[in-house]
């Protein structure tokens, strides 16, 4: 499967919307953020309140380049929440965090530009 990075790719083939509606995205609150010094990629472990639906998860994401630690905690940010959790060295990974990359190919995590519940789904 190729991930599109490059703003001037072409769009991925044409998909139903009930393709779309399988991938259960939501919002949540990052709680905390800590190093994660054995990733190959530099990242962090995230801990996200994904609200009363989904709960307290863990992910594992490559945004070093562009947020320090310390500016994270209290972030909304966007979740893949129904991909089978996937390990990650020794850390458990049960979500994926979203973004979009920027001109660099750093993440850049997507956020909603209003409060909304968590666990909110995007549609």
């Amino acid at each position: 499967m190729h991930v599109n990075h490059d703003p001037a790719d072409p769009p991925a083939e044409t998909i139903a919307f009930d393709d779309f509606l399988c991938v259960d995205i939501r919002v949540g609150r990052i709680v905390s953020a800590e190093e994660f010094p054995e990733a190959r990629k530099p990242a962090y472990k995230l801990v996200i309140d994904l609200g009363p639906g989904v709960g307290i998860c863990k992910s594992s994401a490559q945004i070093c380049a562009r947020y320090g630690i310390e500016d994270l905690p209290g972030r909304l940010v966007a979740a893949v929440v129904n991909f089978p959790p996937r390990q990650i060295g020794k850390f458990m990974s049960e979500v994926l965090t979203v973004g979009f990359a920027d001109g660099d190919g750093e993440v850049v995590l997507f956020e909603p530009d209003h409060d909304v519940p968590l666990g909110s789904r995007l549609f």
